[in-house]
């Protein structure tokens, strides 16, 4: 009986401490959590596909690009608020709009890949902690190469999606 109350009282303090903290969390700290749930260091942080990302320059722009068939090769860019290389430039409003719209400021459209139908169902207040939390984040200044269109040679390793049946590494289906 003892066990059972012990493991009832565990239980619930687990699932208070999974529901009350996003109410009591300040915007960053929200925004850190839905970044790390999102997974947005494994596109976009240097040496996370090698299985070694790069603390020093965590969400600073990745060293693999995707590529996919007809489009070409992306790199997932630098979110960090560095002006020259990252969304230091970029507005609040910008910011929340390539999340939900997945259309840059300048009119490109995101890669297929970057997961922006996701992000665009956030509540309005998740959507301004992740922005809160991306621009907390200390600058790294690395300027990601690319996109590459089809038939350029990118100039880092790329991970390629393929459609079923497609052999890979000449072989044959």
């Amino acid at each position: 009986m003892v066990q059972a109350f012990k493991s009832l009282l565990a239980a619930g303090v687990l699932l208070g401490a999974s529901v009350l903290p996003a109410a009591a969390q300040s915007p960053v700290d929200r925004g850190r959590y839905l970044a790390t749930v999102g997974g947005c260091s494994h596109c976009h942080t240097p040496g996370h596909f090698m299985g070694k990302p790069d603390a020093a320059r965590y969400l600073g722009g990745s060293d693999v690009g995707f590529g996919i068939p007809n489009l070409g090769v992306f790199v997932g860019p630098n979110l960090t608020p560095d002006k020259d290389t990252g969304l230091g430039g970029w507005t609040d409003a910008q910011i929340a709009t390539v999340l939900r719209t997945g259309v840059r400021p300048d009119g490109r459209i995101l890669a297929p890949s970057m997961p922006w139908r996701d992000y665009a169902t956030l509540t309005e207040a998740d959507m301004t902690a992740m922005v809160a939390y991306l621009r907390s984040l200390k600058p790294v200044a690395n300027k990601v190469p690319g996109p590459f269109g089809p038939q350029e040679k990118p100039g880092v390793m790329v991970m390629t999606i393929v459609a079923p049946g497609t052999p890979i590494g000449g072989g044959k289906p």
